[in-house]
């Protein structure tokens, strides 16, 4: 059902703007499990990261709300995605993407909600989830249309990828998640701006 959904969604996409640009993608890990936190304004950014990195498959870090009807329930599920309490968030916010990490799968997250556009700072989710899991963050950008009324603008999607992330080893822990935010927080920025 990905595979299905993940190519179809390319051509319907694809015709409005063309085929996505992508930068960077030879940056992804070949092997092992990461997360990508990725930039996000809208609900097509979410299509088109997991579009970008085909035949690879993301496992999306969802609200909850997304899991409340069956019919939405379902398809959430064959598109590899979880659900997480935003408000509060308990245990599984983090085993359940440790696990996915630790599988060799890879994690996506939008750390900034949706407004990113406003520069508010990263959540620690990111961070607290690719240091448990012992495993590098890859910074990501999107910048295209995000809304029904963009597509039909032929607005051209771009996504780029930068260099992986690693948790400092050569500090005390806290000190460590901090410039490990500091550091997913600029990359994210760059790269957003090295698009626009």
């Amino acid at each position: 059902m990905y595979y299905i959904a993940g190519y179809v969604l390319k051509v319907i996409l694809s015709i409005f703007g063309g085929p996505i640009k992508v930068f960077g993608k030879e940056k992804l890990p070949k092997k092992d499990g990461y997360v990508i936190a990725c930039t996000h304004t809208g609900w097509v950014d979410i299509l088109w990261l997991g579009i970008s990195i085909l035949p690879l498959k993301i496992n999306y870090m969802a609200k909850k709300e997304l899991f409340e009807s069956k019919g939405l329930k379902w398809l959430m599920e064959q598109l590899n995605a979880f659900p997480v309490d935003r408000e509060n968030p308990g245990p599984s916010s983090i085993k359940t993407p440790m696990r996915l990490i630790k599988d060799g799968k890879i994690v996506g997250i939008f750390p900034s909600g949706t407004r990113s556009s406003e520069d508010v700072p990263l959540k620690r989710g990111a961070v607290t989830i690719a240091s448990y899991a012992k495993s590098p963050i890859i910074p990501a950008a999107y910048v295209g249309p995000n809304n029904f009324k963009e597509l039909f603008r032929f607005k051209r999607a771009k996504i780029a990828f930068g260099e992986p992330i690693h948790l400092r080893k050569d500090v005390p822990k806290k000190e460590a998640l901090d410039y490990l935010m500091e550091d997913l927080n600029k990359a994210m920025k760059d790269l957003q701006e090295g698009l626009e």
